[in-house]
């Protein structure tokens, strides 16, 4: 974050915008550099046990704002700042908070205990060195002041070393303290076109497109006619970079709105479209689509909300919201009974039912579609396929699959008992989507030639949050 930044000081304009007041674009390196070769650091003067309130409520709200931005970079380990006194009830309280919104069950108080611990462990003479091997250490900071020339090359002390190497040997990240400008220049300049979105699905989005400008604006328009184009759930952006290739196809003249609710990746937008000097045609919408208010009505809507089972990742929730801009095309659910005994061996193994009422998206290797000479059913694999606009399409059911796509794999639905299939025998299967107040789930079961039970009834096992 910008070290000026407090939350406390921002005004209604900036809230309106939703970028966060990130001083560095991510662009600058590649996702997997990003989770490999960089450690974040907290900004050093978040105090969260201060006698200040107001301090205190800035520094957990941006503690909390650059722990996700670090999440949204993929970023692995954090430094935080140490606590500034004995007491850091407050500071211990912000991780813990994130662990029970995830379902932990450990015991707070131990959790409590264990970090302040580490916060004296930073004391710990030369002598004690071997004791950080039982903390959970993810990354080891080496001073460049730490490091002596006795002959050629730099290098550290005997006991140092031996700490290091041992380091290493445990997969803790090493990190030595020196300018890096120049060499983040330079990897910028190599990743500052970084495409997120696969080469053939974006041809196939830019395709459908470019084909719905030509229909909507005829040549006798070309310079008087403008598109309106919105992209709900942008994301980085490659979706804007399709229709901006699309429009440049066709000379079509394109107005675009980019709509994100995360606003780390409200970030990306804002950094990418200032890169490619994309302000006087794409405005960045910081709010979710279901309740922005558009100031216009759209002539093209795109999103990218597919899930391998079509909707099983909310698309109908998200684009409801959406509707009321412009109706979207449709897309098709398949379900195909398989054969995996791995899969199913995988599943039983957890020896609880929950496992067996997940689905799950896997990608499928030794599996074979159900024949006569194969009686037990074990599972469905679960496919879909979208028309994007009229004749493009973009799917996975692996009879008209796109080729060389690799977005999404099939989801897989097992049973908690193989069913016995004869040959020739119809079989009949019932799946349900179900939407609640809070989450949303699907109901499978086996209706004939042998009913089974329905698998994870009122979303007890598997289910998605709204």
């Amino acid at each position: 974050m910008d070290p000026t930044y407090r939350p406390s000081l921002r005004t209604e304009l900036d809230k309106i915008s939703g970028a966060l007041p990130v001083a560095g674009s991510d662009f600058v390196l590649s996702p997997s550099d990003w989770s490999s070769r960089v450690v974040g650091k907290v900004s050093s003067w978040i105090d969260l046990d201060g006698s200040n309130e107001v301090l205190r409520r800035d520094s957990e709200t941006t503690l909390k704002q650059e722990i996700a931005w670090a999440s949204h970079l993929s970023v692995q380990p954090c430094l935080l700042p140490t606590p500034r006194g004995l007491s850091c009830a407050n500071y211990a309280r912000i991780p813990l908070k994130k662990h029970e919104e995830d379902g932990g069950t450990d015991d707070c108080s131990v959790e409590f205990a264990s970090f302040n611990q580490l916060s004296r462990a930073l004391v710990w003479g030369a002598n004690s060195l071997g004791r950080w091997f039982g903390e959970p250490v993810r990354a080891a900071i080496i001073d460049a002041n730490a490091l002596t020339n006795t002959r050629v090359y730099p290098c550290l002390s005997k006991r140092p070393q031996k700490l290091v190497t041992t380091f290493f040997n445990h997969s803790v990240q090493c990190i030595k303290r020196h300018p890096l400008r120049s060499y983040l220049d330079y990897v910028g300049f190599l990743y500052q076109r970084m495409e997120p979105l696969p080469e053939q699905e974006r041809f196939e989005y830019q395709r459908a497109i470019s084909k719905a400008l030509l229909d909507r604006v005829s040549d006798d328009q070309l310079s008087s006619e403008t598109c309106v184009l919105m992209v709900v759930g942008a994301g980085r952006c490659p979706l804007v970079r399709a229709a901006l290739q699309a429009t440049e196809e066709t000379s079509r003249l394109l107005r675009v709105y980019a709509v994100e609710k995360n606003p780390n990746a409200v970030v990306t937008l804002h950094s990418l479209i200032k890169l490619e000097c994309w302000e006087d045609i794409v405005t960045i919408v910081s709010s979710d689509m279901c309740c922005w208010d558009a100031p216009e009505r759209a002539d093209v809507l795109v999103s990218k909300l597919l899930g391998s089972f079509g909707d099983n990742e909310l698309s109908p929730e998200c684009l409801d919201g959406a509707q009321r801009f412009l109706k979207p095309d449709e897309y098709t659910s398949f379900l195909q009974p398989i054969t995996a005994s791995k899969f199913y061996n995988d599943v039983k193994s957890h020896n609880d039912l929950m496992h067996f009422e997940t689905a799950y998206v896997v990608k499928m290797h030794s599996i074979a579609r159900l024949a006569p000479c194969q009686p037990f059913l074990p599972g469905f694999a679960g496919y879909f396929d979208a028309t994007l606009y009229k004749d493009v399409h973009l799917g996975m059911e692996p009879t008209m699959a796109t080729p060389n796509m690799f977005s999404w794999f099939p989801i897989y639905f097992p049973l908690r008992s193989s069913v016995q299939v004869e040959g020739g025998r119809p079989l009949e299967v019932h799946i349900w989507r179900c939407c609640g107040p809070t989450k949303v789930w699907y109901e499978w079961c086996v209706a004939s030639p042998t009913a089974s039970p329905i698998h994870n009834s009122n979303g007890r096992s598997y289910w998605v949050g709204l």
